[in-house]
């Protein structure tokens, strides 16, 4: 089993199996191929991903973290990328190496593709535990 990790503001983060909280589709159609070890290698193979802050209307389910306090909204990092499928299964995505000479557009013309869906990957700034949410995106 692999892990990805990530500095953040001189924090260290780590995306593995070991502290996902959460690993959900939306409409509970995850798509064939499309599993938690798989989206690990695909960030393991990028250089250039950047987390950025995203604030959330509800706290992280394991520290709680801001609710002591009676925040509003709650800070995270996250990270967001587009998965595309054919009949239901993981074809590549953005961030694949080769999607580098393509697009959603041109591999959905050439019918190599007929769907795709946003992959967020969520991390309380303060515990590093994280969730993976899957929803399929309107074609």
């Amino acid at each position: 089993m692999g892990k990805y990790t990530f500095k953040f503001d001189e924090n260290l983060y780590s995306i593995d199996i070991s502290n996902c909280l959460d690993y959900e589709n939306i409409k509970n159609n995850l798509p064939l191929g499309l599993t938690h070890e798989e989206i690990i290698h695909l960030l393991k193979q990028q250089k250039n991903i950047e987390f950025d802050v995203s604030y959330y209307d509800q706290a992280c389910q394991n520290c709680l973290n801001g609710v002591a306090e009676k925040s509003k909204y709650f800070k995270f990092l996250e990270y967001y990328f587009y998965a595309f499928t054919k009949n239901n299964k993981y074809v590549m995505s953005n961030i694949s190496e080769e999607y580098a000479n393509t697009s959603f557009n041109k591999m959905l013309k050439n019918r190599i593709v007929d769907n795709s869906y946003i992959i967020s990957i969520i991390v309380c700034i303060k515990c590093g535990k994280y969730s993976i949410e899957i929803e399929e995106c309107e074609c």
